[in-house]
């Protein structure tokens, strides 16, 4: 009885194996057979849907209110059932609430320059700027050349040597003592550092030269003041309003369409040519699943076949014992 209920028991234990592993492996199939698929884009609600009927025709209005930065394109127009109905898009209507202010705005901009040439001046300045205001207006100026100011932006204090030359013509002699020692030139005093005599006859000419020293203020650098205008806008409102226009028709009435069955196959006919059935590869794991599957199915079934076997053996021997 021992190999009677061992034998049993290893059958049992394969059929059940055989049965679990052919449930993962139909799972598997049935898995790797379905397509991975994306998530749908998310739609929009409409806001309100509104219901009328004129001349026999039922329209229904979903209104949807985005804003400019929406994507109207995920709006909803696709058919649809209803009460009863079938729904088909007319046409969808776009109402733009959007408002914008404009207004004039001039900037302006200051810089510093080492020179005062309008024409490197002009090189220096941006040819436009984008400006947004506190209130929250945008816009882009651009520079106004003809109001260009240019203003000095430090001193400093220099001074430098100036000279001047005079002569002196028709001297009895060449002496000094004839020349003046200093001469008085655009309000400075100059003072005689060199005489070039020259013989005119029984007379001299003397070309005389003066310097001295004058004092003053340099600038130490321009400022420049430029101003930049244009025009300005700020969105007041950013509002649009898009209206799905659907028609129905009564669901009730609609045609409805039937497909011809196949004609039955012919009694005792020829042979027809099976057509090939598609199918679709399995993935690795589903072949290995079917190859243990199938494994398995054989074991137990030796072991059944063994088991049957041993049984009959032992009815023949218990009846020739006198057991039966």
């Amino acid at each position: 009885m021992k190999k009677h209920h061992k034998l049993f028991s290893f059958a049992a234990t394969l059929l059940l194996l055989l049965a679990a592993l052919s449930g993962t492996a139909l799972a598997a199939g049935t898995e790797s057979a379905e397509p991975t698929q994306g998530a749908p884009p998310a739609a929009l609600y409409p806001a309100e849907v509104r219901t009328s009927e004129e001349n026999g025709v039922i329209r229904l209005e979903k209104v949807y209110i985005l804003s400019t930065r929406d994507d109207p394109a995920a709006i909803p127009t696709e058919d649809f059932d209803r009460e009863g109905r079938h729904y088909t898009l007319l046409d969808v209507l776009k109402k733009d609430l959007s408002e914008t202010e404009t207004q004039d705005y001039i900037e302006v901009v200051t810089l510093d320059s080492g020179t005062k040439d309008m024409g490197e001046i002009i090189k220096m300045l941006e040819p436009e700027r984008e400006i947004t205001t506190e209130d929250g207006y945008t816009g882009i100026l651009k520079p106004d050349y003809t109001k260009i100011t240019v203003e000095a932006a430090g001193y400093k204090n220099s001074s430098w040597t100036v000279s001047a030359t005079r002569t002196y013509p028709n001297l009895s002699d060449a002496d000094a003592s004839l020349l003046p020692k200093t001469i008085t030139d655009s309000g400075r005093t100059l003072t005689l550092v060199n005489v070039d005599w020259q013989e005119a006859g029984d007379f001299y000419n003397a070309v005389v030269q003066y310097t001295g020293t004058a004092s003053g203020r340099s600038v130490t650098g321009y400022t420049v003041a430029v101003e930049y205008s244009g025009e300005i806008t700020k969105t007041s409102s950013d509002t649009v309003i898009y209206t799905a226009i659907f028609s129905s028709e009564n669901t009730s009435q609609r045609e409805t369409h039937f497909e011809p069955e196949p004609d039955p196959a012919p009694e005792g006919g020829d042979e027809q040519e099976a057509q090939p059935t598609e199918q679709t590869p399995d993935s690795g794991g589903s072949v290995a699943g079917k190859i243990v599957v199938t494994v398995l199915a054989g074991l137990a079934a030796l072991a059944l076949i063994g088991y049957g076997g041993w049984r009959g053996y032992k009815y023949i021997r218990d009846k020739k014992r006198g057991y039966v």
